[in-house]
């Protein structure tokens, strides 16, 4: 649904080259997801209440420009906890950890507060419950991301497999009648999580799941927006880090309905020949991003084209998380 635009540039700022006149639809719902902001908020409160210096540990959310920011009021970000000095504060990131890190916490004197996204919690509590019952986990997800580690590790060792591909199912080595159960990572492909749970039913066809799905509503709002703009854009936009799981997710399902996509996180990586002859550029941005960064990608378009903007709104979003507790 398209809503009137925001106030936009004055196109007498622009540069004198910039004379084509081009629509950018901004896809609505984009950008800071509910977890996302919890997260953020946790550590500017324990900033205001605790003081400079609050570590974090690995980068609360998938931006720079967020680490940034808070490293600029007084958050230090480090890697491992035997960074953080003895009675500190330490908040956890978004993703989830194993609990064996907030064990370490505790064994190393440090005050710590986890700021899991509640949905990626929710997956957590389903795994162990899966576990319990006597059934494997298969977590649908990427090795080596934050989110997917912190699921196994609450795990025993050898109870979970992390598969990303109907492959990975191939290979498991599990009879079809052994109990079984799965998970998904909550910023999974909406569209590649279903090809590979309708697989993992075929393999294993007493297999259980979770009682709803276990891709968070951002991601799903985000990945059903961004598909509604890319069908109407001759050019989109994912306004995003690289090594953020939901933007890349982003820029995969626009690919499937636009040819020129872009995944960026600042304007000086735009590839503007990619946007010669575009009349229409949708723009959308990671559950991750803040708006600033989309801003900025529309102020750097403005500066070679007459821009006007559209909000795109495909849904209606609405969620909030209580903030966690530092005091």
């Amino acid at each position: 649904m398209l809503h009137s635009p925001p106030p936009a540039n004055d196109p007498s700022s622009n540069s004198r080259s910039a004379t084509r006149q081009v629509t950018v639809l901004l896809a609505t719902p984009r950008g800071f997801c509910a977890g996302v902001r919890r997260a953020i908020d946790a550590v500017r409160d324990a900033l205001s209440i605790y003081g400079a210096p609050v570590y974090v540990r690995r980068p609360i959310v998938h931006n720079l420009d967020v680490v940034r920011a808070l490293e600029g009021e007084g958050a230090i970000f480090v890697q491992e906890l035997g960074e953080v000095p003895r009675g500190s504060v330490v908040v956890l990131s978004a993703h989830g950890v194993p609990p064996a890190v907030l064990r370490d916490a505790r064994n190393r004197g440090l005050i710590a507060f986890d700021a899991v996204c509640p949905l990626v919690a929710k997956v957590h509590r389903e795994v162990e419950r899966h576990q319990r019952n006597g059934r494997h986990v298969i977590v649908i997800g990427h090795r080596g991301h934050p989110e997917i580690d912190g699921t196994v590790g609450h795990l025993p060792d050898g109870a979970a497999s992390v598969v990303s591909s109907e492959a990975d199912i191939d290979a498991l080595r599990f009879a079809p009648g052994e109990p079984m159960a799965y998970a998904v990572q909550t910023t999974y492909s909406v569209d590649d999580a279903a090809q590979l749970v309708e697989a993992l039913v075929t393999r294993f066809p007493d297999i259980e799941g979770p009682a709803t799905t276990d891709i968070c509503y951002a991601t799903t709002n985000r990945q059903t927006a961004v598909r509604d703009i890319a069908i109407r854009a001759d050019a989109v936009i994912v306004v995003g880090e690289s090594f953020s799981s939901n933007a890349t997710r982003l820029a995969e399902v626009a690919s499937l309905l636009c040819p020129q996509v872009q995944l960026v996180a600042r304007p000086d990586e735009l590839d503007r020949d990619r946007l010669a002859g575009a009349r229409v550029i949708g723009i959308t941005a990671a559950a991750s991003t803040p708006e600033t960064s989309v801003q900025a990608i529309i102020d750097a378009l403005a500066e070679q084209f007459v821009v006007s903007t559209q909000e795109f709104e495909s849904v209606e979003e609405n969620v909030s998380f209580k903030r966690l507790a530092v005091a």
